[in-house]
């Protein structure tokens, strides 16, 4: 977060003409593409080349596959599955959480380097709160490093990820990992976490007076994320064009499963860049305050987390809104003063009418309920035998009239131009809801295929390790109980 509690953005975004279109549809690894597109935020003084190459080759050690899905008794089709969770924890926040903290080891190194000699030793401690997929993929950022300068508090609601979830995190074993589990919702840690920034680093206790204790979040409200998240988007419109044998002028439309709206914001920013994304559509579940925006004007949080078979997507007020709205009304410092007085006081926001049909006019909505979701994973695995878990945007996709099950020969112009649903999670990390769908002999079946990853298998052998608890008591209001977290973690911190 920034100091006064909003988020940053880049004081510019670089725009991207024809002529670097073209030189980048001809990289074909996302590693180099990711240095080509970050090179031009990240100057050669603060990350050299050589060292930029090598942080996004260790980062993106394997290509996203961009899938043609295309129906019985067709050549072709304009249906796109762009297939993010090919990553070590299975989800598209590995694209973001590697570099991210591989950036952040790389700054600490350095760091410590112009500081050799000096009295304190500086240690970075990362907070996370994740809904299922977060905190898994920056544990696994920060064992990739190996750096003994970074740590990890990851905190989670109790009862609210998947089994498989859980196991990614409670089966870690390392001194620089904690894990946390609250009895909350999906984004009650966010405001103690937030407060815990605010300090921008504590000082350790009496015995390690020689520790100076940095701390940082690592969710989508960091302003790396998004940025790393703007490779795929990118990549997605570059293969998509290739394939269907367009010019690079030609528009897209991308489906996104949308939570905190993090994936959200990096799409929308690229599209401020200049590269021809048309319309952005988020998918909800029930916890649907995106889609009551938008279709509204009213950001209202809403009193209840309701659950859902799509937990990780889970959340009631996404703080990347913040970031949409920046480039929506362009960077309208009235607007911001407007949100963050809302935001901090109310938790309520009415969109200006000039904003709410400029924001109508870049996005869509589509909000999924669990049967629907079930009803889709069938339907896909019947007529394209994919199983399937971004269940959500597929079915968001179909209600806003995309040809995802072969309604190809309709007359509807949507039918004739590319769109690319965002696939952001594998359906290994959600046995409950593949089984709902599919029954139990269809969760046995894929899992038995060879569609099912070999690691996944190997988190389901370990044993698992009993969390920190974060309780609340049915008496405690919640701002008592995020007050009292609050104060656990400042204690974790200085462990």
């Amino acid at each position: 977060y920034a100091p006064d509690g909003g988020l940053f953005v880049p004081e510019q975004l670089p725009t991207i003409g024809i002529r670097i279109l073209q030189e980048w549809s001809l990289l074909t690894r996302v590693s180099d593409l990711a240095f080509n597109v970050l090179r031009h935020f990240i100057a050669p003084q603060e990350i050299s080349d050589e060292e930029l190459k090598c942080i996004c080759q260790e980062s993106y050690p394997i290509d996203v596959p961009v899938r043609n899905i295309v129906s019985k008794n067709k050549e072709t089709s304009s249906f796109f599955l762009v297939e993010l969770f090919h990553g070590p924890t299975f989800c598209f926040k590995d694209l973001g959480l590697r570099p991210v903290v591989a950036m952040l080891s790389h700054f600490a190194k350095k760091k410590k380097k112009e500081n050799e000699g000096a009295q304190k030793q500086q240690s970075i401690h990362l907070l996370v709160a994740t809904t299922g997929d977060t905190g898994p993929a920056a544990v696994h950022a920060v064992q990739m490093v190996n750096d003994p300068s970074i740590s990890i508090v990851v905190h989670y609601p109790q009862g609210q990820i998947s089994a498989f979830q859980r196991k990614q995190l409670t089966t870690v074993i390392s001194p620089q990992v904690q894990i946390v589990t609250f009895q909350g919702g999906g984004d009650d840690m966010d405001k103690p976490i937030q407060n815990i920034l605010k300090t921008n680093g504590l000082q350790g206790d009496s015995k390690e007076k020689d520790q100076q204790i940095l701390v940082c979040g690592v969710n989508s409200y960091n302003i790396g994320r998004p940025l790393m998240q703007m490779i795929h988007y990118i990549w997605t419109y570059l293969r998509v064009i290739e394939q269907m044998n367009l010019p690079l002028d030609s528009p897209l439309d991308i489906i996104v499963p949308t939570g905190a709206m993090g994936n959200l914001a990096s799409g929308y920013m690229v599209k401020q860049m200049g590269i021809p994304i048309n319309t952005l559509t988020a998918s909800v579940n029930i916890n649907d305050i995106t889609h009551r925006t938008v279709q509204t004007g009213k950001f209202y949080k809403s009193p209840v987390m309701k659950r859902t078979l799509s937990e990780a997507i889970n959340i009631q007020y996404p703080y990347n809104f913040e970031r949409i709205l920046y480039y929506l009304t362009n960077g309208n410092k009235g607007m911001d003063e407007y949100y963050h007085y809302s935001d901090q006081e109310q938790q309520k926001l009415d969109i200006p009418s000039e904003w709410l049909s400029k924001l109508q006019s870049d996005f869509q909505t589509s909000r999924v309920t669990d049967e629907e979701l079930c009803e889709t994973i069938r339907i896909i695995k019947a007529i394209h035998d994919i199983v399937i878990d971004t269940a959500v945007a597929v079915k968001g996709a179909q209600s806003m009239g995309y040809p995802i099950i072969g309604e190809e020969d309709n007359d509807d112009s949507r039918t004739k131009k590319p769109f690319a649903i965002l696939a952001t999670a594998s359906p290994c990390k959600f046995q409950e809801a593949v089984t709902m769908a599919l029954g139990t002999g269809g969760w046995d079946a894929y899992m038995s295929s060879g569609e099912y990853p070999d690691l996944a298998r190997e988190y389901l052998a370990k044993d698992e390790k009993e969390p920190i608890l974060y309780a609340k008591e049915d008496s405690t209001s919640l701002e008592e109980a995020q007050h009292r977290w609050e104060s656990q973690t400042r204690q974790l911190l200085l462990r």
